[in-house]
């Protein structure tokens, strides 16, 4: 079975006093991989300034946009067709050797290989008296740890919208844990990586029609690499392993690697930025 959807990403941009100068990037393209299929793209702005496409240092598609003309307010519209084909995650879920995968994690050239999705960053680093959070039951497999644990961080964060920021950092969500999607996929991720398992963080879209977590802009999830599978989705602001409801964008390392938009602006003074995304589904 495969679903088509329409994606909507709207952004606006005031700034306090007139720009000269600016260029943006969006990072807001869904992918095109075995479970999705992008059909059409269609870009706007208020100020019809010229668009053109770009891939970032992770491969992704990005959409730059640049204007010398002055301005104010701007706001950028992009909408999306894409066809989902709809998988079961739990089919590919084989057997698992359990002492010989976690023997393989363990390993120098299986550290080495994966090195990028182990490394702690700004967003996936852990306040040291918090690296043992949570640890994996060595006599269950990886695959079952990791959903485990997508359960613990999903019962441990409150979803509550207006309380954290894109910097917020893990020691702030440890000691007051309330937050969105972002922050549940960067505990994710630190905790996985502290029991070795390369992570990484996921943006795109969310179907919310069944009732799922999220809010008005883009949504976060993790994939985290198990011997004998490859790289599998969970999205723990749903306790959900990854399915037809998700639309991935990009990956990386965290959310800064995954802004939907970053920009140069030549102007003074203060400015506001509001976005939103709809999803709209049809069997």
């Amino acid at each position: 079975m495969s679903f088509e959807y329409s994606v909507t990403y709207y952004a606006e941009n005031n700034y306090e006093n007139p720009v000269e100068n600016a260029s943006w990037q969006f990072l807001i393209v869904p992918e095109n991989n075995e479970t999705q299929e992008l059909i059409s793209i269609e870009i706007k702005n208020s100020l019809e300034a010229k668009s053109g496409f770009s891939q970032n240092g992770y491969g992704f598609q990005t959409i730059r946009i640049n204007t010398s003309e002055r301005f104010q307010k701007i706001n950028f519209s992009a909408t999306f067709k894409l066809k989902k084909i709809s998988f079961n995650p739990f089919g590919q879920i084989p057997i698992f050797d359990i002492p010989s995968n976690y023997e393989l994690v363990q390993s120098l050239n299986f550290k080495v290989e994966h090195e990028p999705y182990l490394r702690e960053t700004k967003y996936t680093t852990l306040p040291e008296d918090s690296i043992r959070l949570f640890v994996f039951d060595n006599s269950l497999s990886i695959f079952d740890n990791l959903q485990k644990l997508n359960h613990w961080v999903y019962l441990f964060i409150h979803f509550n919208t207006g309380v954290t920021h894109v910097n917020t950092l893990l020691e702030e969500i440890i000691n007051n844990p309330e937050g969105v999607c972002q922050d549940f996929t960067h505990l994710f991720c630190a905790l996985s990586k502290a029991n070795n398992i390369p992570t990484r963080y996921v943006s795109g879209y969310l179907h919310q029609g069944n009732g799922y977590f999220g809010d008005s802009q883009m949504h976060a999830w993790a994939e985290a690499y198990i011997p004998q599978v490859g790289w599998i989705g969970f999205d723990p602001t749903n306790h959900l392993l990854v399915n037809d409801n998700h639309i991935k964008v990009a990956h990386g390392k965290d959310y800064n690697d995954c802004s939907p938009l970053k920009g140069v602006v030549y102007s003074k003074g203060a400015n506001e930025t509001v976005h939103s995304v709809e999803v709209q589904a049809e069997q």
